[in-house]
Parts: C-alpha cells; structure tokens; sequence
C-alpha cells in the first residue's frame, strides 16, 4: 500500500509561499542589522592599564578588562599597553590612547548622532561618559537642571569651579554649597555637546554624576521599555 503523502496544487502554492516569505524575511531582518552595524560608530574609553591589559569602556557600555590580543565584537583589538598609554586598532585603524583618554568613529552623515542605555535593577538609566574629556559615570536625571559632578572630579580634573557662582541646594544629607558653571564639553557615547551648563557639588555624598536637562534638552528621549534612546538634535 502506497503511505505517500499527496498535496494539490493550491497546497503545494500555499506552502511554497510561506516558505519564501519566511526566508524572505530572514533575509530583510540580517540586511537591516547589517545596515544598522555599518552606521553605527565606535568609540573607545581607556580607563584602566595594566601589563599586558586595559580596562575599556566601548560605546559607553560597563567598563570590561582586555589582555593584549583580543578582538571585541565591536571591532576594537588591543595591541599594545604601556604605563601611560594603550594601543589599539578600531574598526582596523591603530590609536594610541592615554588613561582617561576617549575616542569616537566618524558616525555615518546620513545618521543622527545617538546612544540606546538599559536600565539596571532599580530602574535607573547608567553610563559612563565623559566631562571636559575626564571619563565619569553618568546617572540620567530628568528632574536635575543642569549636568552636575561632585567637587573631587572637577579637582582632578582641573576645573577651577570656584570662579562660578555659588549657590545653595537641598540634598539629602541637608543643604550644600555648590557652583554654577560652564563645562566645555559634555560627551555620552557619540554625542558630545559643547558649552553645557553645570553644578559642581562640594562635600561628600555624591557618588555619580548627573546628567541633566542641559545636556538632555538638546536630545531627543524615547523609553522603550527597559530601554532609552538619546538622538542628538542640535
């Protein structure tokens, strides 16, 4: 007896369909995730050196330790490190960077400037970036005025805050003395804003730095999620 299986004409069709468009689709997804990866632009943070290693923040993700040799899956191989300095090949180009040093790929002129963050456990938004080229870890605070960083950095950092006007605000360990200023640049992945408005807190108890609504006002937010999107607008 024969068990052969028999389709008609139209089943045959209908099945043939749905196998092309499910391939089909297969094939439009892996053409746009191509798209997006050739858009997209590398930027590297050196944040930590040791022999043989470097501790890097790639596209404004957690910092992660790299032995001389390995190829990350954005393209950046360290090369080389140094007590000051670390050599690496970006997307197949050699730069020699110092501690604290940043940088950024030419984004595509065809493609607004952004950054996608996740939220952590406590549903806050968290990245490092980068105050007057000093790497920083950046908390998004809508409700915060102004980009603000605690006293310590701008030490290191040889901002001489004290110029600025002082001001009083209301913490929660009481009232603070902090100083209004004017950061030259404020950089979140491969967004950099110039001439950004800024607080720079005194006293103990601030742990990150904020990034508020002068740099956030020059963005366009969108939450998806778990997820946020910043698109450079001017």
């Amino acid at each position: 007896m024969n068990t052969g299986l028999y389709f008609s004409a139209a089943e045959v069709l209908t099945r043939w369909l749905i196998c092309a468009g499910a391939t089909l689709s297969l094939t439009l997804t892996i053409l746009v995730a191509s798209a997006s990866a050739a858009d997209a632009a590398t930027s590297v943070t050196v944040v930590g050196l040791f022999p043989g290693k470097a501790v890097v923040v790639i596209n404004g993700q957690a910092p992660r330790t790299l032995s001389v040799g390995d190829k990350t899956a954005e393209g950046v191989t360290l090369l080389a490190t140094t007590a000051d300095t670390a050599t690496v090949a970006i997307d197949g180009k050699r730069h020699q960077l110092d501690v604290g040093q940043h940088y950024a790929a030419p984004a595509s002129a065809s493609k607004g400037l952004g950054v996608t963050l996740g939220a952590n456990s406590q549903g806050h938004f968290l990245s490092m970036g980068q105050v007057n080229g000093r790497t920083v870890q950046f908390l998004v605070d809508t409700g915060a005025t102004s980009v603000s960083i605690p006293s310590s950095l701008a030490d290191s950092s040889g901002i001489d805050y004290r110029k600025g006007q002082r001001v009083y605000t209301q913490t929660a360990n009481g009232v603070a003395t902090a100083y209004r200023i004017v950061f030259d640049s404020v950089t979140l992945g491969d967004i950099t804003i110039y001439q950004v408005d800024g607080i720079v807190m005194e006293g103990k108890g601030m742990e990150v730095a904020l990034l508020g609504m002068s740099f956030l006002n020059r963005m366009e937010m969108r939450r998806d999620g778990s997820q946020m999107t910043l698109m450079k607008r001017f």
